[in-house]
């Protein structure tokens, strides 16, 4: 049985579509969810879906072996960042090398970096007039949305279209996608 972490730092839609998508695989099993926000959404979320939870502030994630220790006893097949917005510590990268993916709200290189997340990046995306957005997978590295492309999905927007229409089509692509990315990456397809 394959094994999934997830991370997430707020309202977890993205958790939860990914939890609901291996509830009952054959192959493929939540482990748990862990968090850097006390009071995010997610927390609410697993409780509802029946998953393991655990809240981390900071300063264990970063200045403590804590969450790297949990990791290594837990023995995951991916680590997977559904809106989690912390710099993931090169000790985590180098001790599970390709196996910490992310999803980012757009096509990258294009609007990635630290700051660009969610509304932010749909905000830029609109301000400089794209024809296209997207999502995409990634590999985590120690720089912020820099690791190698997985996968890339796009949809067209146009001039007329607000930021409020664009986050829609992109959560769309997130839904439909990133759990078969996911499933496909643990089964080597």
């Amino acid at each position: 049985m394959k094994r999934i972490v997830l991370f997430a730092s707020g309202s977890g839609s993205n958790v939860e579509n990914i939890v609901k998508y291996f509830t009952g695989h054959s192959d493929i099993t939540i482990s748990c969810v862990l968090t850097n926000k006390r009071d995010a959404y997610v927390i609410d979320r697993c409780n509802k879906l029946g998953v393991p939870a655990f809240y981390f502030n900071k300063a264990g994630f970063t200045n403590s072996p804590l969450v790297l220790e949990l990791l290594k006893c837990i023995k995951p097949d991916l680590i997977v960042l559904a809106g989690f917005l912390l710099k993931i510590p090169s000790e985590l990268v180098e001790a599970f090398p390709r196996k910490i993916i992310n999803i980012h709200p757009a096509l990258l290189p294009k609007y990635g970096g630290k700051g660009m997340y969610g509304r932010h990046v749909h905000t830029a995306v609109k301000a400089r007039g794209e024809s296209e957005t997207g999502i995409t997978i990634h590999y985590v590295n120690e720089h912020y949305d820099k690791g190698a492309i997985i996968r890339q999905f796009k949809v067209g927007i146009s001039e007329e279209e607000t930021v409020d229409q664009i986050t829609t089509k992109v959560q769309f692509l997130e839904q439909i996608h990133f759990p078969q990315v996911i499933e496909d990456l643990l089964l080597g397809r």
